[in-house]
């Protein structure tokens, strides 16, 4: 490019050095990535840390009685500081790495620090989605296997009684006698009736109770009414665990509803804590900022 100029001054022409910036673009991906690394190690370092603290201080024969509540409480409280302290340091790192466009105003280029802290925030999470649908299908797959090779087992040990048979409860009520029966028949037979009476809110019809009490009688020797009494206790033992497993199911069930909202709450706390941190890494990168006190030189 050729310009005029009067005689005796010089003209130096300038080529704008921010060129191959502006063709970059204004997401620096190396600082992200940078961040979501920092983040994730800082994050598995510290879940580490307190696992070992929390298995550590378990002792099932001295702490009987610790409240269930406050063990959960520690464990969320921990896991919600883990979590933002770790995206906020990853957010840092990112904004203090950013090659800043300094075409951009003050407003400009903190918003733009704030947006790959939300960007590191955004990365780590997938990562730890990816890890933590991984650990879940693994550990379900193991499940999954052990529960198919119980089931076999029990498929193949009551292959003889026909245990599996849905209509076996109501073909022993047809076969029913007033002589003794087997023990081992009386056994089987006791059982297929606590299944049906599983299936209709733990009740036991009258008839199935007193035909028990008669079997139990006629097999151990008890007088009927004795016979009659260990019945009902049985009976009532199986409703007991049968209530306890309904309230272990409710309690999970709630459980896993407040854990779900807690991840959901402390992933958007979070998200501020990033985007507040990487602001401040920009600011302190634009500053030029040593932590003298903190890291010295020697």
């Amino acid at each position: 490019m050729t310009i005029d100029a009067p005689g005796g001054i010089a003209v130096v022409e300038t080529t704008t050095s921010t060129n191959g910036r502006e063709s970059a673009g204004y997401v620096d991906w190396a600082a992200i990535f940078a961040g979501i690394v920092f983040a994730s190690a800082i994050s598995l370092v510290l879940i580490s840390f307190g696992s070992a603290i929390g298995l550590n201080f378990v002792d099932f024969d001295s702490r009987q009685d610790a409240p269930v509540w406050l063990v959960g409480i520690a464990a969320a409280s921990w896991f919600l500081w883990v979590q933002i302290s770790s995206f906020m340091a990853g957010g840092y790192l990112a904004g203090r790495l950013r090659r800043r466009h300094f075409d951009a105003s003050e407003d400009e280029s903190d918003l733009r620090d704030g947006a790959h802290g939300l960007l590191v925030w955004a990365g780590a999470l997938i990562v730890g989605a990816v890890l933590a649908v991984g650990g879940i299908g693994a550990f379900a797959n193991a499940a999954g296997s052990a529960a198919a090779t119980a089931t076999i087992a029990a498929s193949n040990a009551a292959d003889d009684d026909m245990a599996l048979d849905p209509n076996a409860y109501f073909v022993d009520t047809l076969f029913r006698a007033n002589t003794p029966v087997d023990p081992g028949m009386a056994r089987d037979e006791a059982g297929r009736i606590f299944a049906q009476a599983a299936l209709s809110d733990g009740v036991v019809a009258p008839d199935d109770r007193t035909y028990l009490a008669n079997v139990v009688a006629a097999n151990t020797g008890l007088t009927p009414d004795e016979a009659q009494a260990r019945v009902d206790q049985v009976i009532a033992n199986v409703e007991a665990a049968r209530q306890e497993a309904i309230e272990a199911a409710r309690i999970a069930r709630n459980t896993a509803i407040i854990a779900a909202f807690l991840l959901a709450a402390s992933s958007l706390v979070s998200a501020i804590g990033a985007y507040w941190a990487a602001q401040k890494g920009g600011n302190h990168r634009d500053k030029e900022t040593v932590f003298a006190d903190v890291f010295r030189r020697f």
